[in-house]
């Protein structure tokens, strides 16, 4: 495997992470009641979708095909969470900062550590920032 397919396979599955943000953001957003949490979900929401835009464009410039959804093993994730999503506001924000740091963040730090080329990890690394960036908000709204 030359080393761009490897580069567009990791990019692909930080895609398909990050297209299970969305739709978890998405269940929170439907599902919360606080009319603040609601507009800093969908703030949130759209940072990530334009992550999203950004880690498929790469792909693209590398002669690889995105994915488009968060593939099957994401389906059932998704499926799971939106029927578990909490009804607690504070358990809401725990379970959306849990998913933000262990996804978000430790999870695309693996994909860094791996065969990119530098313009494709300076590009995670803009990812992990913005995750970064959501997690402390997260934490704000506990204290």
């Amino acid at each position: 495997m030359k080393n761009e397919e490897i580069v567009v396979e990791e990019l692909n599955t930080l895609l398909r992470g990050t297209y299970m943000g969305v739709h978890s953001l998405e269940h929170y957003i439907q599902k919360v009641d606080d009319a603040e949490l609601k507009k800093k979900f969908q703030s949130m929401q759209q940072e990530v979708k334009q992550n999203a835009q950004k880690v498929a464009e790469r792909i693209q410039n590398l002669e690889g095909v995105p994915a488009d959804n968060e593939g099957v093993s994401g389906r059932m994730h998704t499926f799971m969470h939106n029927k578990m999503v909490p009804d607690n506001t504070r358990e809401m924000i725990e379970e959306a900062l849990k998913g933000t740091d262990n996804y978000g963040v430790h999870y695309a730090e693996e994909v860094v550590k791996g065969d990119l080329d530098p313009k494709s990890k300076r590009m995670v690394e803009e990812v992990i920032d913005t995750n970064r960036k959501h997690a402390e908000e997260l934490r704000q709204l506990l204290h």
